[in-house]
C-alpha cells in the first residue's frame, strides 16, 4: 500500500484554520485565506538566473485565519511548527530578528509589505494550517508567505490582491520576505506560482521582466499523469548549498558583464572559454535548462505531451551531474519510475532532498508508485509519499469572517 498526500477542500482547510484560531485566541477571525504549493515542471534553479520556468500550482494549500488587532502586537499559531506559537510586535519582525524559522515565513510578509510597498499595518493574530508537505520541495514556505500576504493585503485594505499587477507586487513582497527575513536566497518562481497561476494551466514565468504566460496543461486528456514522489529526504534552502550555487552563477554573470546568465548574448561562447570545472558545470546547467523550458513549452503548445519525458530525463541528468543538487533518494525515485514505465522523470525543486516528478501513463500510476516504494524499502529508506499533480487555482480569500 502506497501513501498518498491528500489535499483538503477549501471548506475543510477553512474550518481547520478557523478552529485553530478560535481555540487559540477565543474569538473569530476576520477571514481565511489560502495559497498553494507548487511543482515545477521544468526550469530548475533558473528563476534567479534570469531565465524562464514552468511551474503549476497544486491543490495542496496553506490556510491562514487572521484577525486585525488595534495595537502593534503580532500573535501567531501553527498546527505543524515547533514551537506552536509566537508573540511579538511589528517591530520585532525584521531581517536578523530573533524568532523561530517558521515565524520568518509567516510574519516576514508584514515587514516586506512595509519595506517594499510602504504599507502601514497594525498588529494581527493568525492561525496557520497546511496540507502542503513541509520539506518536500513543493514550496511549503512560499505557500505560507503568500497566504499571509493575501490575508494582510485584504485585512488592511491594501488592494493588491485584486489585480494581476497587484499580485505581481505581492509576489515580489514575498520574495523579499524570504530573501531578507528568512535568509533563503531563492528566486521568484514559487511565489509567482502561488499568486499568478490559472487553473488548468502551467505558468510560464519570464524572470527577466516578471511577465507570465498561461500555458494549457491537461495531461488527463492525453492519458497521462504527473506523479509527484515525496522522497521524504528533507531539504532546507538556508543551509548554504543553494546560496553557493547562486553565488557561482552571479560571479560568472558579473564577469561577463550581464546582470544574469539568462542575458548572455552568446552562451555557447562563454561555455567554451570557462576553464574552472565547477563554473563550467553550473553555467552549462543554466544554459541547457533554459533551452529545455522553451522546448517543453513548444511541445505542450503542439499537444506532443509524450515527448516531454525525454526533456524531463535530460533535466534530471543536468541537475544531478552539472548542478549537483540531487541525492540518492531522488535518483532512485527517478530510475525506478522509468523502469516501471514512466516516459520521463526528474527531481523537482531546489534539491538536496525533496521530491521527484514522473510523466506516467494513467494506467501505470499505481505500478510506478509500488515500484518506487519497493525500491526505497529495499534500500531501507523511509517509504515515499505520492500525489498526482493537476494544475490548480492561485491563492485567495476562501472564507469571510461572517462565514
Amino acid at each position: 500500500m502506497t501513501a498518498a498526500i491528500r489535499s483538503w477542500s477549501e471548506q475543510e482547510g477553512a474550518e481547520r484554520a478557523t478552529e485553530l484560531f478560535e481555540r487559540t485566541y477565543g474569538t473569530a477571525p476576520d477571514g481565511v485565506w489560502a495559497a498553494p504549493g507548487r511543482v515545477n515542471l521544468i526550469g530548475e534553479h533558473i528563476d534567479y538566473n534570469g531565465g524562464p520556468c514552468l511551474p503549476i500550482a497544486l491543490p495542496h494549500r496553506t490556510y491562514v485565519a487572521l484577525r486585525r488587532r488595534p495595537d502593534d502586537v503580532v500573535r501567531l499559531a501553527s498546527a505543524d511548527a515547533a514551537p506552536a506559537s509566537w508573540e511579538g510586535s511589528l517591530g520585532d519582525v525584521r531581517p536578523g530578528g530573533d524568532f523561530p524559522s517558521w515565524v520568518a515565513y509567516a510574519a516576514g510578509p508584514a515587514w516586506a509589505l512595509s519595506a517594499e510597498e510602504g504599507a502601514r499595518l497594525g498588529g494581527f493574530e493568525a492561525a496557520i494550517v497546511s496540507c502542503v508537505p513541509w520539506g518536500a520541495g513543493l514550496s511549503s514556505s512560499a505557500a505560507i508567505e503568500c497566504a499571509m500576504a493575501l490575508a494582510l493585503d485584504d485585512a488592511f485594505g491594501l488592494g493588491l490582491g485584486g489585480s494581476p499587477e497587484g499580485r505581481a507586487r505581492l509576489a515580489a513582497v514575498c520574495v523579499r520576505a524570504e530573501n531578507e527575513v528568512a535568509g533563503a536566497p531563492t528566486g521568484g518562481m514559487d511565489q509567482a506560482a502561488a499568486l499568478r497561476s490559472t487553473e488548468g494551466h502551467a505558468l510560464l514565468l519570464d524572470t527577466l521582466d516578471g511577465s507570465v504566460t498561461q500555458v494549457p496543461f491537461d495531461l488527463d486528456g492525453a492519458g497521462l499523469a504527473l506523479l509527484v514522489v515525496d522522497t521524504r529526504a528533507k531539504h532546507a534552502l538556508g543551509d548554504g548549498q543553494y546560496a553557493s550555487r547562486r553565488a557561482v552563477c552571479e560571479a560568472v554573470a558579473e564577469r561577463e558583464g550581464v546582470p544574469t546568465l539568462g542575458e548572455l548574448v552568446d552562451p555557447q561562447a562563454v561555455l567554451a572559454r570557462l576553464d574552472d570545472p565547477v563554473e563550467l558545470r553550473r553555467v552549462r546547467h543554466v544554459v541547457t535548462e533554459i533551452a529545455r523550458v522553451r522546448e517543453a513549452v513548444g511541445l505542450l503548445a503542439e499537444g506532443r505531451f509524450e515527448e516531454l519525458g525525454r526533456v524531463l530525463d535530460a533535466s534530471h541528468a543536468s541537475l544531478r551531474d552539472d548542478y549537483e543538487v540531487s541525492v540518492a533518494e531522488l535518483d532512485e525515485a527517478v530510475e525506478a519510475s522509468r523502469t516501471e514505465g514512466a516516459l520521463g522523470a526528474r527531481m523537482t525543486g531546489g534539491g538536496f532532498g525533496g521530491s521527484a516528478i514522473a510523466l506516467v501513463p494513467l494506467d501505470r500510476v499505481e505500478q510506478v508508485e509500488e515500484a518506487v516504494t519497493a525500491a526505497f524499502v529495499g534500500r531501507r529508506w523511509i517509504p515515499p509519499h505520492f500525489l498526482v499533480a493537476r494544475a490548480a487555482a492561485p491563492g485567495g480569500r476562501v472564507r469571510s469572517g461572517d462565514r
